[in-house]
């Protein structure tokens, strides 16, 4: 049976890293769906609204974060390729690489902790702006509070997560997956427990809170601060230069990263503004299911990061491109088929008109036509996405002009057509803008790795 398993997995491609990402993103997925039950069952329609536009204004950390943790596990697998580890809290090789990689650290740690506070305000500002201009008449509706709580949360978990970036770029992917894993297991009980005992929109902001708590314990009473304090105390003349190495690299994938915030993010706000929270919550709970697949299967391609930089650091072009593809197709046969069963589940649920507490659950999600124009764009973002991380290991952002020009269009798209169209014409334009930027990526991929492997 053992035997059988290992197969299985060698087959689809699962490692440990993966096989922890994978359960993380299965206990996110599942349990996003035990949090849906619970949205439908302790929430009213416009409560759920704010629950889900809370995620969407969350997003503009993206404003703050800039792509950069993902720059730092580059960067740092890059200068982690040229020393070898005698245990793990500890390496050898040559100073200018160590060096390098505690100037790292020690830039990540100050900046970060400069953003974060910038990001509490920036959250504190916007989210009470926006809903006390287009909730103004839900006064029954507690969301102050929450709020607050999860502009803190958010703001303190943006100190830590280049951390554990910078840690994956070092090799210990499986370990950040496992320690992510709990992380998500505790987020999930509390989040059910709280909801459970009726402190409705309190319930995400209090769970919060509890599974931030993770990170810092593992830190600090484990080998992870002995390695981070070496790494520290390796610092020498040779420093990795914002400037000049980081930053012209950084806002490429910063606006890059900016774009996707008005390709993906827009829906609920816009939807909250202009039809309501009710729809706003359809909208959100359909994009939590869609996004829990997309992240899933990415799994099978972040994980990999590291190993794609450390190969283009060797060169070693050929055994890459191997890794690549055999990842791309698994991971994207399963895309495929997890969003083909959310489409069948929909159906079912809106067929039987199963209800909880005398409340008809299909009708939380969107309808079959925007359903089915927001399940295409998925599958097409997974595979956009993987292509963009191949090439981003490279220490190279080619998606800048891309990301740019299908940001702007979709933010058009989705203010124009959402204010004449609805969510019918919202969703249609966004399926359309996402096709052609599938068709734009490849080209993109094809002239780049065929110019940068040459």
């Amino acid at each position: 049976m053992i035997k059988l398993l290992k197969k299985s997995s060698a087959i689809i491609g699962i490692d440990g890293a993966i096989a922890f990402t994978i359960l993380s993103r299965l206990i996110q997925a599942g349990g996003g769906i035990i949090t849906l039950i619970f949205v439908a069952k302790c929430l009213t329609k416009i409560e759920q609204g704010y629950y889900y536009t809370f995620g969407s204004i969350l997003a503009i950390q993206i404003f703050f974060e800039l792509g950069l943790s993902n720059i730092l596990t580059q960067f740092v697998a890059h200068e982690n390729a040229n020393l070898i580890w005698n245990d793990k809290t500890s390496f050898r090789g040559p100073i200018e690489s160590s060096s390098r990689l505690a100037s790292l650290l020690r830039f990540t740690v100050r900046w970060f902790a400069v953003i974060a506070v910038l990001l509490f305000l920036g959250l504190l500002i916007a989210g009470y702006c926006f809903f006390n201009k287009f909730g103004k008449n839900d006064n029954i509706v507690e969301w102050q509070v929450p709020w607050l709580i999860l502009s803190i949360t958010t703001s303190l978990s943006l100190m830590l997560s280049p951390i554990l970036a910078y840690l994956e770029g070092l090799g210990r992917v499986k370990e950040i997956a496992r320690i992510r894993l709990v992380q998500q297991l505790i987020q999930l009980s509390f989040i059910i427990l709280f909801f459970q005992f009726g402190f409705k929109l309190f319930s995400s902001p209090l769970a919060s809170i509890v599974s931030f708590t993770v990170i810092p314990i593992w830190i600090f009473l484990g080998d992870t601060k002995k390695t981070l304090l070496f790494i520290w105390n390796k610092i020498d003349v040779f420093k990795v230069n914002y400037r000049l190495e980081i930053f012209p690299f950084q806002w490429k994938i910063a606006l890059s990263w900016i774009s996707g915030y008005f390709i993906f993010q827009l829906f609920n706000p816009v939807l909250f503004a202009t039809e309501g929270p009710s729809v706003a919550g359809q909208m959100g709970m359909t994009l939590v299911i869609l996004n829990s697949i997309l992240m899933f299967t990415l799994s099978w391609v972040s994980t990999k990061i590291p190993f794609f930089s450390s190969l283009i650091a060797k060169k070693s072009y050929k055994e890459l491109d191997n890794l690549f593809y055999k990842t791309l197709i698994q991971s994207s046969a399963l895309n495929a088929l997890a969003l083909f069963c959310f489409f069948i589940i929909v159906f079912l649920l809106r067929y039987f008109d199963l209800k909880i507490d005398g409340k008809n659950f299909g009708n939380r999600f969107l309808s079959f036509l925007p359903l089915l124009f927001m399940s295409i764009p998925v599958f097409l973002n997974h595979i956009i996405a993987s292509w963009a991380t191949y090439l981003r290991c490279h220490k190279k952002e080619p998606m800048l002009l891309q990301s740019v020009v299908i940001g702007v269009l979709s933010c058009l798209s989705t203010l124009v057509l959402g204010k004449f169209f609805g969510v019918i014409g919202m969703t249609l334009g966004y399926m359309v803008l996402t096709m052609v930027a599938f068709i734009w990526t490849y080209m993109i991929f094809k002239t780049k790795k065929r110019l940068w492997h040459s």
